[in-house]
C-alpha cells in the first residue's frame, strides 16, 4: 500500500501527455494544471501536470470558475455518458 501511495504521488508530479493521464486516471474526473492546449485557444490538451484526482467535479469546477488554475475533465469522454461542458475564462473581465 505505501508503495502504491509514492507511486501516485510521483505520478502526479510530474508532466504527462493526454495519454498517459488517460491512461492512469481511466474513468475519472481530474485537475489538470500548466496545460499544453494543441494549439492557441485549442480545446485538446496535449501535456498537463495532474494536480487533482481526489474531487468532486462540482469541486473542481468551482476551484476552475474561482480562478485556481485548474483546468477540470474526465479523462475518458467516450465512456462518460452526458457530455461536458467547457468553462473558458469565468471570472475574467
Amino acid at each position: 500500500m505505501r508503495e502504491f501511495l509514492r507511486k501516485e504521488v510521483l505520478t502526479m508530479a510530474k508532466r504527462m501527455t493526454w495519454d498517459e493521464i488517460a491512461r492512469t486516471y481511466p474513468d475519472q474526473w481530474v485537475g489538470l494544471s500548466e496545460v499544453e492546449w494543441d494549439k492557441p485557444g485549442g480545446a485538446n490538451v496535449v501535456s498537463a501536470v495532474v494536480k487533482y484526482t481526489d474531487k468532486t467535479p462540482d469541486k473542481l469546477y468551482d476551484m476552475q470558475i474561482d480562478g485556481q488554475d485548474i483546468y477540470t475533465t474526465y479523462t475518458t469522454p467516450e465512456t462518460f455518458p452526458y457530455g461536458q461542458v467547457l468553462i473558458w475564462g469565468c471570472g475574467e473581465d
